[in-house]
């Protein structure tokens, strides 16, 4: 598992607990963006084979995820809301390098510092929730995040030394803990 330099503050918690029906909107958004990342990779990628089955069944679990959460959200009687853009998404996305094996790297890199990042903030939520359905339902949630995380730098050795993925998982872990305080805590996943 990562390990991420700087945990989430437990007024997170709080924030997305105090408006849950928020957070579950913007959680089944972050599902199907999920998939569709998974994807990109499928259609950019297409020449790198070692990518396609993984990221189609991750992609494929994703989607998944966001059809239980959109299950959640009509049981409460909510609605999907047209997408915002995510802060915390957008910021690290920027760090993303051009050229075509540097982007390779630091999208799988990213990806798997994003899925433990969710890895935490789930488990938060799973501990803060009352014993039932959506408790489990985040519990599972906590291992697929965790197991997403490493899918991402697994996937990243066929192309990359370990000695590469690690410089730019550690650089990128830095920059990902001094963007996290810097966010206002709201609602939502990230």
């Amino acid at each position: 598992m990562i390990s991420l330099n700087v945990a989430t503050s437990p007024a997170w918690t709080q924030a997305a607990l105090d408006n849950f029906d928020r957070f579950l909107v913007d959680h089944a958004a972050c599902e199907r963006k999920a998939s569709a990342t998974g994807m990109s990779f499928v259609v950019r990628y297409p020449d790198r084979a070692a990518l396609l089955e993984p990221m189609v069944a991750f992609a494929r679990e994703e989607l998944e995820h966001y059809h239980q959460v959109l299950k959640i959200i009509q049981a409460r009687g909510l609605a999907l809301t047209p997408d915002e853009k995510d802060p915390y998404v957008d910021r690290l996305q920027r760090w993303v390098r051009d050229g075509r094996d540097q982007r390779l790297l630091d999208r799988l890199v990213l990806g798997a510092v994003v899925e433990a990042r969710g890895c935490e903030r789930f488990g938060m939520i799973r501990d803060a929730l009352p014993e039932g359905d959506l408790k489990n339902f985040y519990a599972e949630l906590t291992r697929c995040e965790a197991r997403h995380a490493g899918l991402f730098l697994r996937l990243a050795r066929p192309y990359f030394s370990e000695e590469q993925i690690d410089a730019r998982l550690q650089s990128l872990l830095t920059l990902e803990g001094a963007l996290v305080p810097s966010l206002e805590l709201r609602g939502t996943l990230h």
